[in-house]
């Protein structure tokens, strides 16, 4: 046990496991560009190998700039559009498209669109120094061909400190201020882990915060099981962070909600990062799964508690099987239809 005892052992154990069994390459926390937020040798490398002739189309009318002029863009479309927007359909400079990401094709006798989505370059870099102002420095960051989509702190229990020490951390000593905590700019969701429990949220606020469990459950209740290989939350890395899994998160489960509220006689728009909790996250898979084996005609009986995010999960659901290809990639839904008789839930769906 003397070897999973302090933090940077478990820190070490996480880079490890994604890095073997994840599909991850470790990061260099050198290359984080403090002013841009990103990685932005990771990006330029990415582009060019991915999309050579967009490339040499836009070399002729950049020249010697050409880096310069789309790590610009790249700047200004986040800023404008938002993180996950940019991962899902690229950008466009002087009328040429750059995707910024990959996502598994349905079909896979696609080809071409495989060999693209297997160049996608996930990292986990340790001890990111993302500031300006001070030294301070993340535990964890990672990166989709150079862009952060999310940060770790870590505790480890056997230090004396848990996830409560790591929560406490976002709200009182990380600036929400800060590029790479900027809402839907950067990073997308934050987690605060230690060895027994995960929690999440997509907002810094300081002390507003406001995080959520992402843990397996324990025997109808909160928390984890004992896990007998290892740590609690080992899940964590394993399973939800490994690359398939956690770009199959980027492309189809992150939403970015917006509803328009009307106060004091003035309409505005109010946006809120939905990030699938794991019992959603969960269940979508299983049905998926379960369809893909034994096709159409099924029963199924989803279980959520009050406030579990029920309408969340029929929309992943729905959403999910109305694109989902058998064995033989040909398509199982032609059309998907949900039923309710609550105006609340109807109204969220759409």
């Amino acid at each position: 046990m003397s070897n999973i005892l302090n933090e940077n052992a478990f820190e070490s154990a996480i880079i490890s496991s994604l890095c073997e069994n994840g599909g991850y390459v470790e990061g260099d926390n050198q290359t984080f560009n403090k002013d841009l937020a990103f990685d932005k040798e990771k990006v330029l490398e990415f582009l060019q190998n991915t999309q050579k002739s967009s490339w040499e189309k836009l070399e002729k009318y950049h020249g010697e700039e050409i880096k310069n002029k789309l790590t610009a863009r790249l700047y200004k479309e986040l800023d404008l559009r938002g993180m996950l927007d940019v991962l899902r359909n690229g950008i466009v400079d002087y009328g040429v498209r750059f995707k910024l990401c990959y996502f598994k094709p349905e079909n896979e006798k696609n080809e071409e669109l495989l060999e693209l989505y297997n160049k996608n370059i996930l990292t986990v870099t340790r001890q990111v120094r993302y500031s300006l102002k001070n030294e301070n420095s993340l535990d964890l960051v990672l990166s989709i061909n150079g862009l952060p989509v999310a940060t770790m702190e870590l505790k480890n229990q056997f230090t004396g400190q848990n996830v409560k020490n790591a929560k406490w951390q976002y709200m009182n000593d990380r600036d929400a201020k800060e590029l790479i905590f900027s809402f839907k700019k950067r990073a997308l969701v934050h987690f605060a882990v230690d060895s027994d429990e995960v929690y999440l949220t997509t907002k810094l606020d300081g002390t507003k915060t406001r995080f959520l469990p992402f843990n397996l459950g324990n025997d109808n209740g909160a928390g984890n099981p004992i896990n007998e290989n290892g740590y609690k939350t080992a899940y964590l890395w394993e399973k939800v962070l490994q690359k398939d899994s956690w770009l199959e998160i980027i492309g189809r489960f992150i939403h970015l909600q917006k509803d328009e509220i009307v106060s004091g006689g003035k309409k505005y728009t109010k946006e809120n990062m939905i990030f699938p909790r794991y019992h959603q996250l969960d269940v979508v898979r299983e049905i998926v799964k379960d369809v893909k084996e034994k096709g159409v005609g099924q029963n199924y009986l989803i279980q959520h508690s009050a406030g579990s995010g029920k309408s969340n999960s029929i929309a992943w659901c729905a959403y999910r099987l109305s694109s989902l290809h058998d064995s033989d990639d040909k398509i199982i839904f032609n059309s998907v239809i949900v039923i309710t008789d609550r105006k609340v839930l109807d109204r969220q769906l759409q």
